[in-house]
């Protein structure tokens, strides 16, 4: 509501001119002191608006301020205002300068869309981080995002495992997935992905380095990414389930997964379904993965998969002993 307000008020000032706080007030039907707060508001995201003393004073735009668009059509208003991610601009420095943009965009669109637009940001919302996962740490972002956008060296402390390693990047571009910050980056030895909750330390060099020629991050990440699905260690298992919870199984191995399963012939004598499941852990994750299944499935093959699991259960038993 009160970005809509915010562009009210401001095409109240285009339209009427000079407005005392009081007029204004009564226009928007809020107090002076709203009046007052937004204001200061505007002028955060760059809006000129001054205030003249005196009797014939009042708030207005600095003479010939405008903002204008022309030949929008309603999608593309609508695809601007849902393209805006806030937690991440924010993270990058950058949630005041989108803040005003959007606002520009909605005070100089004509008011059929302008009201598309509004009722857009009212109604829909974009998160992009998965349930239950809090957003990783990135304390250096903002120096990645600095060596990328000046096109310097940067030198960083990077986690890796259980050790630290200290490398010099030529940061090429940053990439948010499922909530994740990454750095793609040349190296020595070619160009390498960084996970920047990994960074532990950052500095700015002052050398700076030449981006390759015809390089293009979209298409770099769109291969890298098929090539990490396709290279990454895959376990297969033949499992039995219980049918009322094969929604449950979706979540937990991925519910792609489960819809590329091949469901086995043959009659179970507990009317459970058996399923040949192609899992993206390697055959020393799958066990404990599977086991948080509880008893509504069991493993069949392979026989050291079905071995681990057994193993991993009797541990548990050990260790929450009866009575």
């Amino acid at each position: 509501m009160r970005a809509s307000r915010l562009v009210t008020l401001l095409l109240l000032l285009q339209t009427r001119g000079r407005m005392t706080a009081a007029q204004l007030a009564e226009e928007l039907e809020v107090s002076e002191r709203t009046v007052h707060r937004d204001v200061d508001a505007l002028s955060e995201a760059g809006v000129p608006i001054y205030a003249e003393r005196g009797p014939h004073g009042g708030l207005q735009l600095v003479e010939g301020y405008r903002t204008r668009l022309t030949g929008m059509t309603a999608d593309e208003a609508e695809a601007i205002f849902l393209s805006g991610l806030p937690g991440p601009a924010a993270e990058l420095g950058l949630g005041t300068v989108v803040t005003a943009a959007r606002l520009k965009v909605l005070a100089s669109l004509p008011s059929e869309l302008r009201v598309r637009a509004s009722r857009l940001v009212e109604r829909f919302y974009l998160d992009a981080a998965g349930w239950f996962q809090a957003s990783d740490p990135v304390p250096h972002l903002a120096a990645v995002a600095e060596a990328v956008w000046e096109g310097r060296r940067l030198w960083i402390e990077y986690e890796r495992g259980d050790s630290r390693v200290e490398r010099v990047l030529e940061p090429l571009g940053l990439v948010l997935k499922g909530g994740i910050w990454y750095a793609v980056a040349s190296v020595e030895d070619g160009i390498r992905t960084y996970r920047l909750s990994r960074v532990v330390g950052a500095r700015l060099l002052d050398e700076s380095f030449e981006r390759p020629a015809g390089f293009d991050l979209v298409s770099h990440w769109a291969e890298s990414i098929a090539a990490y699905e396709r290279e990454i260690p895959r376990t297969e298992v033949i499992v039995r389930v219980h049918p009322q919870r094969i929604d449950l199984l979706a979540d937990l191995v991925g519910r792609q997964v489960v819809t590329a399963a091949e469901r086995l012939p043959g009659t179970d004598p507990d009317g459970w379904t058996r399923l040949q499941l192609r899992l993206d852990w390697t055959s020393d994750e799958a066990p404990g993965r599977l086991l948080g299944m509880g008893g509504d499935l069991e493993v069949i093959a392979p026989p050291e998969v079905r071995a681990q699991v057994l193993e991993l259960a009797r541990g548990v038993l050990e260790r929450h002993p009866a009575g």
